[in-house]
């Protein structure tokens, strides 16, 4: 599925790494920045989510609540939060829906992976509307920050 800007997002619902539930819909209200990650563990993963970590004030502060999401277990999402001091949730899509209806997974990755999400990142406005969508083919990048600050900011 193409994910396109103006569009509601489609909804879903995940375990996250307290192996609690959470559904998109159910955070209307907020705006929402869904970060899809290919796997924990990983140096650009690390230092993607380390820098959302140690910039969590200025999401909160836009009312903006933040999401990692991977196809990792859930375990393996709790031990990574834990190692890395996350401080926001993270989400498992071990089975590849969500990511498959994000448009956010490689058929194949290295070492012939199959089905790991594509490093992602989407802005959802407090009407659960796409307002930035950014899917990257190469896993070695990291999302447009400043784009997706520019965008939060004027939903704020």
């Amino acid at each position: 599925m193409k994910i396109e800007i103006g569009q509601v997002a489609p909804d879903f619902t995940l375990y996250d790494s307290a192996k609690n539930k959470v559904t998109l819909s159910d955070l209307r209200g907020q705006n929402v920045l869904l970060l899809f990650f290919p796997l924990a563990f990983t140096s650009t993963c690390t230092a993607e989510l380390c820098s959302v970590r140690d910039n969590i004030s200025f999401y909160d502060n836009l009312n903006a609540k933040v999401f990692g999401i991977s196809v990792d277990s859930l375990h393996t999402l709790a031990k990574y939060k834990a190692d890395q001091n996350l401080n926001f949730t993270l989400l498992s899509d071990f089975n590849k829906d969500v990511s498959s209806l994000y448009g956010s997974i490689y058929e194949k990755f290295g070492y012939n992976m199959k089905g790991v999400s594509k490093r992602s990142a989407f802005v959802i406005d407090k009407k659960g509307i796409i307002r930035y969508a950014e899917i990257l083919e190469n896993a070695g990048e990291q999302p447009n920050f400043k784009n997706i600050t520019l965008t939060l900011e004027s939903l704020a």
